[in-house]
């Protein structure tokens, strides 16, 4: 399991990034990222912490990225968030879609997906437009298995097989009891109607290896 979406205590997560890589280690997972809650009033803040990090990571027991989830941001202002993120140093970029289980804007999941992200988190009940520029901009739409976010998993995982797009399979997590090993993983994929399971595993070992192959 490689979980490229999680959050620290420079967001609303519960541990510091060194607790969060000790547990996620210790139920066998190979890697994650560490993707805090992120808007204007705070990206330079939490690269700030999270940059200390970068020269250190090599002694920690798998491998580490360290980004931010641009989160209810309005949709015109999201292309600056990013921008503004990746000159802070962030390595990946997701940004929290418009879940149901959340009042976030319209408009969101297609303004994201214009620009330079990696990963649209819990996209919702995603639209056939966002769905096409997802697929051309080789954007990852993400299987979660976060309360409230994960009732639209089957529903983007239908959707993605349709229109080509890319999966991966992250928590979300902002809390120890959040963390979920492989087997947990597979069972999420497969309540989510994937049938090809390890391919998710493969996509974010990709996106892990490309990134990580930038630094």
């Amino acid at each position: 399991m490689i979980d490229l979406h999680t959050h620290s205590i420079f967001s609303d997560g519960e541990l510091i990034p060194s607790e969060m890589a000790r547990r996620m280690a210790e139920i066998g997972n190979e890697g994650f990222a560490i993707t805090d809650h992120a808007d204007f009033t705070n990206i330079s803040q939490i690269m700030n912490n999270l940059n200390k990090l970068k020269e250190l990571r090599d002694d920690y027991e798998l491998r580490i990225l360290l980004g931010v989830e641009i989160t209810h941001v309005p949709p015109k202002l999201i292309g600056r968030a990013v921008e503004m993120s990746l000159k802070e140093g962030a390595e990946i970029i997701v940004v929290h879609g418009e879940t149901i289980a959340e009042p976030v804007r319209k408009g969101t999941n297609f303004a994201a997906l214009s620009e330079e992200i990696d990963i649209l988190a819990h996209p919702g009940l995603i639209d056939e437009k966002s769905l096409q520029l997802a697929a051309e901009n080789d954007v990852f739409l993400e299987i979660t298995s976060r309360k409230g976010h994960c009732l639209t998993n089957g529903y983007v995982a239908s959707k993605a097989s349709e229109f080509g797009c890319k999966l991966v399979l992250n928590t979300d997590s902002h809390a120890p009891s959040d963390f979920i090993d492989t087997e947990k993983a597979k069972l999420v994929a497969m309540g989510s109607g994937i049938r090809d399971v390890d391919e998710l595993f493969r996509n974010s070992d990709k996106l892990l290896k490309k990134k990580l192959r930038k630094i």
